[in-house]
């Protein structure tokens, strides 16, 4: 098994393996990143601000829990509304006049509290400073693999009663619910999706089609099975995806293991037959591309990461584009321009 570089390891990994920045004016909403403070990695706003100011035109950005900077103290319930606050502070402190870091916050609730979420959603709002748009919740399950999650989900949970309550409280708030799990739960997905119509449901990371253990050189077979997955869930009006999270080395393509980091091109290759499909089912309107950074630098550069999305669209409409870049991400966490 490859060692997990460290944030310091991939920069100086990444740092000779420039390329031009391709379409450097096309206005950008990187849909999901993350900010953590896990001694002795640090990723908060001055790390991100350095990506983006690698040369794309990032004009806001929207932050997703990671079980990072919690409260310390008081209910473990409203532990998580402690991130959601730090990354309205880091937002707020920063003044950089074209870009909006943070500009829509995703934080973490206990859904499976039902209808008492209630009280955890409103300290979210109240800490947000006017930039909390809803929830983000880990549920990818595997009996054989286990979770990324630094707090395992139990299996099943998109269905039980509890949860569903909770997603209910979000919805009366005009919240969204962002779900990770990974491809072999997405009918589990689509039938929350049908259950909850009045949800707008973002399915994370492609729905994580993977790329190992059991599935490792099985890359066609888990294509076909995921492809009609996300047929299926497409189908509801109330669902949306993000566009990334195939540099997580759990879905298999084995860059982080390179002696250099990949070019856009290569990236391009690879993730094309994932992003096209996803933009033909959901359409450009309800799709919207996410660096999943720091996660994704294992894989390769913010640069090469976005070029590689810019390869992948450099054929479709400039409406089409605008909507994948920016203009969906706006509409969905309710970002200004």
């Amino acid at each position: 098994m490859t060692k997990t570089r460290t944030l310091d390891e991939l920069a100086a990994w990444q740092a000779g393996a420039t390329e031009p920045i391709l379409d450097p004016t096309r206005e950008i909403v990187d849909a999901h990143h993350h900010l953590w403070e896990r001694p002795p990695q640090r990723y908060e706003i001055e790390e991100f601000s350095a990506e983006v100011a690698s040369g794309h035109n990032v004009c806001a950005s929207v932050f997703v829990e990671c079980s990072s900077n919690y409260y310390t103290d008081g209910p473990d319930a409203l532990k998580p509304v402690g991130e959601t606050e730090h990354a309205a502070r880091q937002a707020s402190a920063y003044n950089e006049a074209r870009s909006q870091p943070c500009a829509a916050i995703l934080g973490k609730a206990d859904l499976m509290l039902g209808a008492g979420v209630g009280q955890i959603l409103d300290a979210h709002i109240a800490a947000g400073r006017g930039r909390f748009r809803g929830v983000r919740v880990q549920a990818q399950y595997d009996a054989e693999l286990g979770s990324m999650a630094r707090h395992a989900p139990a299996a099943g949970i998109l269905g039980a009663q509890a949860f569903r309550a909770g997603v209910a409280e979000l919805t009366r708030r005009g919240l969204t619910l962002d779900v990770y799990l990974y491809f072999m739960q997405l009918d589990e997905l689509a039938d929350l999706a049908s259950a909850m119509p009045s949800t707008r449901i973002i399915l994370n990371h492609c729905g994580t089609p993977l790329g190992v253990g059991r599935f490792s050189n099985r890359r066609q077979e888990v294509l076909a099975t995921w492809r009609a997955a996300v047929l299926k869930i497409a189908q509801f009006q109330n669902t949306l995806v993000k566009l990334g999270g195939l540099g997580m080395p759990l879905c298999g393509f084995g860059f982080e293991t390179l002696a250099a980091p990949p070019n856009s091109a290569r990236l391009a290759e690879a993730w094309r037959p994932y992003v096209e499909t996803l933009i033909e089912a959901f359409g450009a309107e309800r799709a919207m591309f996410e660096s999943n950074f720091p996660v994704d630098k294992q894989s390769c550069s913010y640069a090469a990461l976005w070029n590689a999305f810019k390869r992948i669209c450099e054929n479709c409409p400039e409406t089409e584009k605008d909507m994948l870049f920016a203009a969906t991400a706006k509409r969905t966490y309710a970002i200004s321009s």
